[in-house]
């Protein structure tokens, strides 16, 4: 559990900072480039993954925020040229929308989009960063698959 929100933020930063490095390793035949074969989520080409790392960080940051579970657009991400800014705006909006919550919102109780629980405002934004984990690992996933170049994490293979 996170105590502050400056706490999650530092870790979340170096989430994100791994997400740009793989995003921005990966070569210009990943642009456009989508598995042969699955349905919804798992036939998203790689330029719709990254849009959707991008807009499903202020998802959570809404809902961290009690503004409901609202999807915004997702950003233009059309090119591979876009990728890494689309991922540098979305990480300053997400701080933006979160960096100045009062300190017990990390704590404070936030009502689910699809039953009647609750979560603590800490659970919200971990779940939005093991969401970008995920999607940041399902792109590697499909690099490697490729024989594009992976990065190892943390600099160790």
């Amino acid at each position: 559990m996170f105590q502050t929100i400056d706490d999650f933020l530092r870790y979340f930063r170096s989430v994100h900072k791994r997400a740009v490095r793989d995003v921005a390793a990966l070569p210009p035949e990943a642009d456009g480039w989508k598995p042969s074969a699955g349905e919804g989520e798992h036939a998203w080409s790689i330029n719709t993954l990254v849009g959707h790392i991008c807009g499903s960080r202020l998802y959570f940051a809404r809902a961290f925020r009690n503004q409901g579970w609202i999807s915004p657009d997702p950003p233009d991400v059309s090119s591979q040229d876009r990728w890494v800014p689309a991922l540098e705006q979305s990480y300053d909006d997400f701080v933006a929308a979160v960096g100045q919550a009062p300190p017990d919102w990390i704590s404070r109780r936030v009502k689910m989009i699809d039953t009647d629980g609750e979560l603590a405002g800490w659970r919200v934004l971990l779940m939005m960063m093991e969401h970008d984990i995920h999607h940041r690992s399902q792109i590697d996933t499909y690099a490697g698959i490729q024989g594009w170049p992976v990065p190892d994490i943390y600099a160790r293979s």
